[in-house]
């Protein structure tokens, strides 16, 4: 009997000791707002991630997007986050003005994925059709401290303005700012987001709408990770015309304390199942494999790195 039980606590011990090779991880996508497009991609994320990489739990989060993602991310409470390339970069840098109140030196990039368009719309009836139009008027710039309200104050800036110039600032998120405009208490909304934006769909096919553009010459003067981008004729109702604009590279980030070999599946999963991006929204056809290792201010997680360089992008 003695050595019957001495035998089994000792394998007990041992597997105790042993790393477990199947023990469950857990994989939180944070994303933003329901109506943007960042939570239908980070759900489709979240399902190929549980479907394709053994003993995983995914959980798909909704937030205020950019800004709160990379927080979250920093203090351990996600492992896979969508951001916009100026807010990465604020981060990294720790700038204060933008929300980060120090350096958040854990984050580490999966991967480029599709640009995010500066959208501004307003109502027909508000008058408002070029950026000076915007002065005395009220406008939705995002939710505080969000990666659309850093874009907010770059654009206006560019333009010459701030939001004292403004008649009425609303700090909303894209649902939100789209009722208030659809009750007239609003007159236009900027959303930095992919084309085809569910929110602003809905506006222009319950009213009538003007999409105000964002002159080359303005965006030059903000720079880099700003480009000049053009929101095509009929992206949405009413919008007979191409308009030019501004966009920002997005990022999928993830954190320093994400193993390599999960990273590793996380990014190869990604960029080898873009049909089903596709498919959970118009933005996943910009997603290129090609850029997925270009260009972020952060440096790429090992996991990535392995990835890219199986692929030939890296050397």
């Amino acid at each position: 009997m003695k050595r019957t039980f001495f035998g089994v606590a000792a394998a007990l011990a041992l597997a105790a000791s042993a790393p477990c090779a199947h023990a469950q991880s857990f994989i939180n996508v944070l994303t933003g707002g329901t109506s943007g497009v960042y939570y239908p991609l980070g759900v489709a994320i979240g399902k190929i991630y549980g479907d394709k990489i053994p003993n995983v739990k995914t959980q798909v989060q909704a937030t205020k997007a950019s800004v709160e993602n990379l927080i979250l991310l920093q203090q351990g409470r996600g492992e896979l986050a969508f951001t916009l390339g100026d807010s990465l970069k604020a981060a990294w840098d720790g700038e204060e003005e933008a929300g980060f109140k120090t350096k958040l030196d854990k984050l580490r990039t999966i991967g480029a994925i599709y640009p995010n368009y500066i959208q501004i719309v307003a109502t027909a009836e508000s008058g408002i059709k070029t950026l000076a139009d915007l002065k005395g008027k009220s406008l939705s710039v995002g939710a505080p401290k969000s990666g659309t309200e850093l874009n907010s104050r770059a654009i206006l800036a560019a333009a010459g303005m701030n939001y004292k110039d403004l008649g009425k600032v609303e700090y909303l998120p894209f649902a939100e700012s789209v009722d208030l405009m659809k009750n007239r208490q609003l007159g236009a909304t900027l959303q930095s987001a992919g084309l085809g934006v569910a929110s602003l769909k809905d506006l222009s096919t319950s009213s009538p709408i003007t999409v105000v553009s964002v002159p080359k010459e303005t965006v030059d003067k903000i720079g880099p990770p700003f480009i000049s981008a053009t929101i095509p004729a009929n992206t949405y109702t009413g919008q007979d015309k191409d308009v030019p604009t501004a966009a920002v590279v997005n990022y999928l980030v993830t954190s320093s304390a994400v193993s390599d070999d999960l990273a590793y599946q996380m990014t190869k999963l990604v960029y080898e199942s873009l049909p089903e991006l596709q498919n959970a929204h118009a933005a996943g056809k910009e997603i290129k494999l090609e850029t997925a290792a270009n260009g972020s201010p952060v440096p790429l997680h090992p996991g990535a790195i392995r990835y890219y360089k199986e692929k030939g992008l890296i050397k």
